[in-house]
């Protein structure tokens, strides 16, 4: 054996093969990685990469960047370990099964924004926007306006969904004010979130919750009144800090919207209903019904396009031509999707779930539940949410099944659901609106606000706890 080919060796062996024995679980082959050099660098490169997601903003690097080649390595080292214990495998199938996570999420929001990119091309949110200014409303009043639809609006949808509608309103309503931009998309998010928190279909964790049987669908409901504060508490108070003016009506602004608009906005409906059908009734994934609605505006589209061509005879067919008039392709709101933040959502998604794969959740459950109690694990539960994803850790938790009663779990789903609040990066709302107000609605413009939404957090449990234990 030459030099370099031992030094390669001797890598390996300080590396992948530490003192401490693999421990392997029972009927899953998965490795402990918890205590190794391996999992010591997973965990140092998705810090890295999470550091310049935060500083986006100052280094002027997409959030997607670090993330997508964090994912990359992260799994690269698992399935090198996994290789030489000849488990190629379970590594593999670990992947897949996370892949496959990230591809029913990532159809679903490409559905969503697409339907979104449409009604603005289409002049719906151009119209709704007239008809606020029109009735002269201050910014003040459209603030609580724009929160309270995401507040009641995220429990029938998802609070993604509802957070981006919402965040085009305030787009075009306050243009001329970057500073309402900002605290307005911040009032979303968090009205999104807390409104998802009482609803089965408002949130992914109430989701998984539900479906894992541990509450029943009316049970969610008593998450009503807490998830009130949550969201009127920081609303209160960042009303204060609002522009007390009223937004100027822009001169080519119009209330008429163009030929399908409305049209679009129930298939868009339509679409969300055959979303729960197919998730409810059929349980096969949501994103199965969010495609068979893509299908609804594809077709839509194809009668708007043949309209147009009988209305204008001098409309060139030329694929990707536009037109002023009521010319429509659906292939052109797909590409003006955020994809910055599809690929975000995949790094994360695989990233987490690879550092969960080698253990690092479960072990972290065990901690939190086994040494803290289930209470004091329950409210920590918002800040691991807010710092990684609510879902995997909602998912370590189920996984794990501790014994606690129906309030504690009603607990923990509401601190799950409104977990991303605290910060911008801690839920797939905020996420999202980064990317649909860049430059206006940020970390930063998120982070100042964070005292606020931790008194409403904090306001919320104690009125849980006061009503429904």
């Amino acid at each position: 054996m030459n030099k370099k080919s031992l030094n390669f060796a001797l890598l390996n062996v300080l590396l992948f093969f530490p003192v401490i024995a693999f421990s392997v679980e029972l009927g899953h082959e998965r490795l402990d990685l918890t205590t190794h050099l391996s999992g010591y660098l997973v965990l140092l490169i998705f810090m890295l990469a999470y550091v310049l997601v935060i500083f986006e903003e100052k280094l002027h690097l997409h959030k997607s960047k670090p993330v997508l080649v964090a994912a990359g390595i992260i799994w690269a080292i698992i399935a090198y370990v996994y290789k030489i214990h000849g488990l190629s495998a379970v590594a593999r199938a670990a992947l897949e099964h996370n892949f496959l996570e990230y591809t029913e999420l990532f159809f679903f929001l490409l559905v969503a924004m697409t339907y979104i990119s449409a009604m603005v091309e289409r002049d719906v949110f151009e119209a709704l926007h007239f008809k606020l200014v029109s009735r002269n409303y201050s910014y003040r009043q459209l603030f609580w306006i724009t929160g309270l639809l995401a507040f009641f609006i995220s429990p029938v949808a998802d609070n993604l969904t509802t957070a981006l509608i919402m965040c085009t309103v305030v787009l075009t309503v306050g243009a001329a004010r970057p500073d309402f931009i900002a605290i307005a998309c911040v009032n979303i998010v968090v009205a999104a979130n807390a409104g998802g928190a009482f609803s089965p279909f408002g949130d992914i964790t109430t989701l998984m919750v539900w479906q894992k049987g541990i509450l029943d669908f009316m049970s969610f409901f008593q998450l009503f009144i807490p998830s009130v504060l949550n969201f009127i508490v920081p609303a209160a108070i960042m009303h204060y800090y609002l522009p007390n003016d009223n937004p100027s009506l822009p001169e080519e602004a119009s209330a008429t919207i163009k030929h399908g608009g409305i049209t679009i906005i129930f298939l868009f409906l339509a679409t969300i209903g055959s979303s729960i059908f197919f998730h409810q009734f059929l349980h096969l994934p949501p994103a199965i019904g969010m495609l068979m609605g893509l299908g609804y505006l594809k077709i839509f589209g194809y009668y708007l396009r043949l309209k147009f061509r009988k209305e204008d005879s001098s409309f060139d067919s030329v694929p990707g031509s536009q037109s002023a008039g009521s010319a429509f392709d659906v292939f052109s709101h797909i590409a003006k999707s955020e994809w910055d933040t599809l690929f975000f959502f995949y790094g994360i998604i695989m990233a987490v779930g690879g550092i969960g794969f080698m253990g690092y959740l479960s072990v972290t459950s065990e901690f939190m539940y086994g040494e803290l109690g289930a209470t004091t694990a329950n409210i920590l539960v918002r800040v691991a949410s807010a710092l990684i994803d609510n879902i995997p850790v909602m998912f370590a938790i189920l996984t794990m099944n501790p014994d606690m009663s129906e309030t504690q779990w009603l607990l923990v789903t509401l601190t799950a659901g409104t977990g991303g609040s605290l910060l911008s990066i801690g839920s797939a709302a905020g996420v999202a609106l980064m990317g649909q107000a860049k430059g206006l609605y940020t970390f930063s413009s998120h982070l100042k606000w964070l005292p606020a939404i931790a008194l409403g957090y904090f306001s919320s449990i104690y009125a849980h706890l006061l009503i429904n234990s």
